[in-house]
This record gives C-alpha cells, sequence and structure tokens, in this order.
C-alpha cells in the first residue's frame, strides 16, 4: 500500500513540476517544500543535490522576511 502511495506522490509531483515549466527552480523548490516534499525528494525530482535545493529554500526565507521590514 505504501508503494502505492509512493507512485501518487510521484505522479502528483510530476503534475505540479509540469505546470511550472519557466519557473526558477528555486520557485519550484518552494513550491514542492510546501506540499510537503524533503530536500532530498526534491533534490531528486529537480536532478539536483540536496545542498542545493537547502540553499534555495533558505534563500527564499531569508528574502522574504526582508520584505516583510
Amino acid at each position: 500500500m505504501e508503494d502505492r502511495f509512493d507512485r501518487i506522490e510521484r505522479l502528483l509531483a510530476l503534475l505540479l513540476l509540469q505546470g511550472m515549466k519557466g519557473v526558477s527552480q528555486q520557485e519550484k523548490a518552494h513550491q514542492l517544500s510546501l506540499a510537503g516534499f524533503s530536500n532530498v525528494e526534491i533534490a531528486d525530482l529537480l536532478e539536483t543535490s540536496a545542498q542545493v535545493v537547502a540553499q534555495h529554500l533558505y534563500a527564499r526565507k531569508k528574502t522574504k522576511g526582508k520584505k516583510k521590514h
């Protein structure tokens, strides 16, 4: 049963990414993070490393924090 859920999650992630063509990798990482994917899972989907994903998410969080002040 768990394999089925993994497959469904992958399909949903691919649909999300398909709708985000032309969007930056940072924004894709952010959207996947909001959907509950881990940095490792996001890295796998975006064909990059978990460290790059963490940097994208950190940079976005830092930028958002500055806009609020």
